[in-house]
């Protein structure tokens, strides 16, 4: 199962970074592969809280089902499925002061099928992919 790891400091406090990145909407301006991510029940967000996505990677485009698992002051915890993939984004934060967090994105992506024989050989693509997410993070978090 491929892995992503990426520890990096965002400028913004805990208090807003964690609301931000619980709701998976916001993944349209901090995740690169994200065209689209709209909510799937028109509830506040709250662990159970379910989104449409429509991503590209490798030049192809993929549609998942992402879910809220845990949401934590400081643990965030989103999965996402269709028939290819499971995608289990896990985000913890840490206070680094008043007006920085620390965040690491763990990313696991399993493969099902006839996908899980490429599994092992995206793996070059997913570590770019976890550059890209903090740099784009990076961003999107200066602007809260």
């Amino acid at each position: 199962m491929p892995t992503v790891e990426r520890t990096f400091v965002v400028p913004a406090p805990l208090e807003k970074v964690g609301p931000y990145l619980a709701d998976f909407a916001n993944a349209e301006a901090w995740d690169p592969g994200t065209k689209t991510c709209t909510p799937l029940d028109g509830q506040p967000v709250q662990v159970g809280s379910r989104w449409h996505n429509v991503s590209e990677f490798m030049g192809r485009e993929t549609e998942l089902e992402y879910r809220l698992e845990v949401w934590e002051p400081d643990h965030v915890r989103l999965v996402g499925d269709n028939k290819t993939v499971t995608s289990h984004d896990d985000i913890t934060l840490r206070a680094v002061d008043a007006g920085s967090t620390e965040v690491t994105y763990h990313a696991e992506f399993d493969f099902h099928g006839v996908a899980a024989l490429a599994g092992p050989l995206l793996k070059p693509a997913l570590e770019k992919l976890g550059d890209d997410v903090v740099e784009q993070m990076t961003e999107a978090v200066r602007r809260l």
